[in-house]
């Protein structure tokens, strides 16, 4: 298999995603409970165009399964550093 010939699926839309993450992160710090994120998230998204949709019930790719999207991010916002990973199916 030639990885440098496979392109990741939506790579764009990630690196949006953690784009708007990142800026999160910078203006209101890191180690807050979950919802001064997400709503955070929700302000910033729409600002970019990102469509978004949040869910507390399911956990990645559950998420992912149920919903019949392809791709989703994991964002931790705990540490100075963004923590992320990349889901798909």
């Amino acid at each position: 298999m030639d990885t440098n010939s496979e392109k990741l699926l939506l790579k764009d839309e990630v690196f949006q995603v953690v784009g708007c993450a990142i800026e999160v992160l910078n203006t209101i710090g890191h180690g807050l409970v979950k919802k001064p994120y997400e709503n955070a998230l929700v302000i910033e998204f729409p600002l970019r165009k990102i469509p978004f949709k949040q869910s507390r019930k399911l956990s990645g790719l559950n998420y992912l399964r149920i919903t019949a999207l392809r791709v989703g991010v994991i964002l931790n916002f705990k540490h100075r550093k963004l923590e992320w990973e990349r889901i798909a199916l």
